[in-house]
């Protein structure tokens, strides 16, 4: 998280920058989210799945699915003026967890994406966060053909602290994908105030 000031002839203002992740499990959308919020070319690092890694790289539910991400994606998109988000996309599996410690320095939030036909998926990484105590929000990626279920019922089924937030999305839209992150940027806003206001008190 870091902050850059410039001199106007208005006066001063702020420029700030966020860094925030995007994880979840292997074939969620994360690099989908990122590459269509990204207002620039986005950085990927993705590779063909291969037959060496089919006994580790759990592909069930995403059978069509032929690369992944075995560092990260990088995007950035401007919420408005003044406020630039930098986006990482988390790798999904398993083996390239260790990259998620490095990753996540500096950053002020995460979403976390899950798919409902696979819920299971996004258990890790709800737990790293809860577990680091970075803030983060769900954001369900709705799949076409997959069974939709309410933000309550997510919720509960992840067994999430109360009043982590529980959004709808389509990570193949801009819009969305742009609602999903603002949502967050309140949310760890709000956390970070209640953090603060806890310690001085």
């Amino acid at each position: 998280m870091s902050s850059t000031t410039t001199d106007t002839n208005a006066g001063e203002s702020v420029d700030l920058t966020l860094k925030i992740l995007v994880a979840g499990g292997f074939g969620v959308g994360k690099t989908t989210m990122v590459g269509a919020v990204s207002e620039i070319r986005p950085l990927r690092t993705e590779e063909q799945l291969s037959e060496a890694g089919s006994s580790v790289d759990d592909t069930e539910g995403v059978a069509r699915k032929t690369t992944t991400t075995v560092a990260m994606d990088f995007g950035r998109i401007t919420i408005r003026s003044g406020l630039t988000l930098y986006l990482f996309g988390t790798p999904g599996q398993d083996r390239f967890w260790f990259l998620w410690d490095e990753l996540s320095q500096g950053a002020l939030g995460a979403v976390v994406l899950a798919d409902t036909r696979r819920l299971s998926d996004c258990f890790p990484a709800v737990d790293y966060f809860e577990h680091r105590r970075i803030p983060f929000v769900v954001a369900v990626n709705c799949f076409p053909g997959a069974r939709s279920f309410g933000a309550h019922e997510v919720s509960r089924a992840l067994d999430l602290d109360q009043g982590t937030p529980v959004v709808l999305c389509d990570a193949r839209d801009r819009d969305s994908g742009k609602e999903v992150l603002v949502r967050l940027v309140e949310y760890a806003g709000r956390v970070y105030t209640a953090r603060m206001l806890d310690s001085v008190g």
